[in-house]
């Protein structure tokens, strides 16, 4: 499959020729179908905060903030194609589409119509106005990143998404008066990022009296998948050469792991709302956050007594139920009839681990994974952030049982009980990714996909779900998404 003058162009690539030999063992096996055994539900592995649980879970994490440090961090890889891949075919095909058609009636709407003005000839024609919005001879949105995009407009300016970010991470990752940070980014738009954020941070540190802490990252190309022709033959480029691509966000928890913090948030780029609308978000933000102190505090106390000896069977069951009801990781068959060794043992295991604690919005249509209580190949029952493509078709009907889906509204804790920040690659399910299929000029090709970052990523952490208001999920996924109410100031 692979050739002698292949080897160099791999090793290049950071990558291992036995790894290589692996993935393209991949292509032709597949992966295997995640096991779900009921969707997640209020009440059965999704928590519910009346206003007063919400309240002293949101005082926890204040009261915490100042001692610990939280980063937040935000996937923003990547050009903008989804977002305005309608309008690429209108100027492909010269045919209206609804996406277009509603764009060029609402262009005043937009928070980027004033720049297009500074941009568009006199008298434009429809083609020559969208050509604009994503060419480079215009605005060049169709080859920016979703953070350098106008989203939205307010009485006396406008804000990328970037800068909606920045003004949220104010509101509740505020600790101490600093505000940490962390986009992912792609080699050909770090220039971007750089020019943005030194106008934006003074400014907007000005605004909100903190102290902005901005990193970024590229994902790292050593977690790039290679690519295979439709007989799973390594696709080769116009020269020869091997095609490896980024095997998806799952590659990111690479980057994350590379966060020195003790709780972080993880949200998409997309995903903001304006000033006024942002009250929900910051408030289960922080209840969200609350809830991983309490949940993390108590495995650590845990922890800590089976440092100290082989607890008793009240202590055990005490654990057992923690481990049952509020983590919702199934014990195994016989688990009270082991000796009281292989049952501290079983209850170690599972409690030094990662914690994420997950918002979940109730289903109203939008699409995305959603949440499952999914055994292992072990057979140990857990709770699973699961994906469409990862069910089996004969459980599909389990699947439109769903009521809630997953926003990716996450907040995480990466440090075990005595303050050693886990190695999260060692929790990770590689037999969750998923094989696409994709074309590279004009030649169909298929890609692999590693465990996405919340749910093969993290398939072996810790995982309690929260139901957090639809208010909180305003993602962009075309850019027509940008008129609904959540992106209206």
């Amino acid at each position: 499959m692979l050739e002698k003058r292949d080897a160099d162009a791999v090793r290049a690539h950071g990558i291992s020729i036995e790894a290589v030999e692996e993935q393209l063992e991949g292509f032709r096996t597949g992966f295997p179908y995640i096991d779900i055994v009921r969707p997640a539900s209020a009440g059965d592995g999704i928590v519910r905060f009346d206003a007063e649980r919400l309240a002293s879970l949101g005082r926890r994490y204040d009261g915490a903030c100042a001692s610990r440090r939280v980063v937040k961090f935000v996937p923003a890889s990547g050009a903008a194609t989804r977002m305005f891949r309608d309008l690429y075919d209108f100027l492909a095909s010269g045919r209206e589409n609804g996406v277009s058609a509603e764009v060029l009636a609402s262009l005043d709407r937009f928070a980027f119509y004033d720049r297009l003005r500074t941009v568009l000839p006199a008298g434009a024609a429809p083609e020559e106005i969208v050509r604009r919005i994503v060419g480079p001879e215009g605005l060049g949105y169709g080859s920016l990143p979703k953070a350098l995009i106008l989203f939205h407009r307010y009485p006396r300016e406008v804000r990328t998404a970037l800068e909606e970010h920045l003004t949220e991470g104010a509101q509740y990752a505020s600790c101490g008066g600093r505000v940490a940070i962390h986009f992912t980014v792609s080699p050909e738009h770090i220039a971007g990022f750089r020019s943005l954020l030194e106008e934006a941070l003074p400014r907007y540190g000005e605004r909100f009296g903190v102290e902005y802490d901005v990193s970024m990252s590229v994902q790292k190309r050593s977690t790039d998948t290679i690519a295979v022709d439709a007989e799973n033959r390594p696709f080769r480029n116009g020269d020869g050469t091997l095609l490896f691509r980024p095997a998806g966000h799952g590659a990111l928890i690479e980057n994350l792991n590379d966060i020195d913090a003790d709780l972080i948030f993880i949200k998409n780029i997309d995903n903001v709302t304006t000033d006024s609308r942002r009250g929900d978000t910051v408030v289960y933000k922080k209840a969200l956050a609350g809830l991983l102190l309490e949940v993390s505090e108590q495995a650590h106390e845990y922890l800590r007594m089976l440092d100290g000896g082989l607890p008793d069977d009240a202590v055990t069951a005490r654990m057992a139920g923690f481990v049952r009801d509020t983590l919702h990781v199934g014990l195994p068959d016989g688990f009270g009839e082991c000796t009281a060794r292989e049952r501290a043992a079983f209850l170690r295991r599972v409690l030094d681990r990662p914690v994420r604690v997950c918002g979940m919005v109730r289903n109203e249509g939008e699409p995305g994974g959603g949440p499952f209580f999914a055994r292992s190949g072990s057979g140990l029952v857990s709770l699973q952030i699961v994906e469409s493509s990862q069910i089996a078709p004969q459980r599909r009907e389990v699947m439109r049982q769903a009521t809630y889906f997953n926003p990716v509204d996450l907040v995480c804790g990466v440090r075990d009980y005595r303050g050693r920040k886990y190695d999260l690659t060692r929790y990770v399910d590689r037999s969750a990714g998923f094989i696409s299929e994709k074309s590279k000029d004009g030649r169909p090709l298929r890609a692999m996909e590693l465990p996405g970052l919340w749910n093969g990523a993290m398939s072996d952490w810790n995982t309690v779900f929260a139901e957090v208001p639809v208010t909180t999920f305003t993602p962009v996924k075309v850019v027509t998404d940008l008129l609904r109410p959540g992106h209206r100031s």
